[in-house]
């Protein structure tokens, strides 16, 4: 099985959501740092549908650019420009694998699409 995970090395919940996926039996990784590697505006969408998530959901509200920019978070047109625009306002970890998409907030649910 094939799963990527978009992954930020510095956040504790992504390192375990990773760990979850090292330790899992026949599971080729692609670990996609986004703020290095950011996905695009559809990419994010695609996901996040894919998830069955609102972008409004997968949003980290409480990062400074949310405020600095004033991002209405209600508006998922104006959120998913935002995490195109500023991948640090994407929630981490996401998981993505051929059983689905998913946050990976606890790390644990990441067995939901192993």
């Amino acid at each position: 099985m094939r799963a990527t995970i978009w992954h930020n090395p510095r956040c504790s919940k992504s390192r375990a959501a990773l760990a979850i996926l090292e330790n899992a039996p026949g599971v080729d990784i692609e670990v996609v740092e986004y703020l290095k590697t950011p996905p695009s505006r559809a990419e994010i969408e695609a996901v996040l549908k894919r998830a069955g998530v609102r972008p409004s959901e997968a949003v980290r509200k409480g990062e400074g650019i949310a405020k600095e920019i004033g991002l209405d978070v209600s508006d998922d047109k104006a959120v998913l420009d935002a995490m195109a625009a500023h991948p640090i306002l994407i929630e981490r970890a996401i998981v993505i694998t051929d059983k689905g998409a998913l946050i990976a907030r606890p790390p644990e649910r990441v067995s939901e699409v192993l």
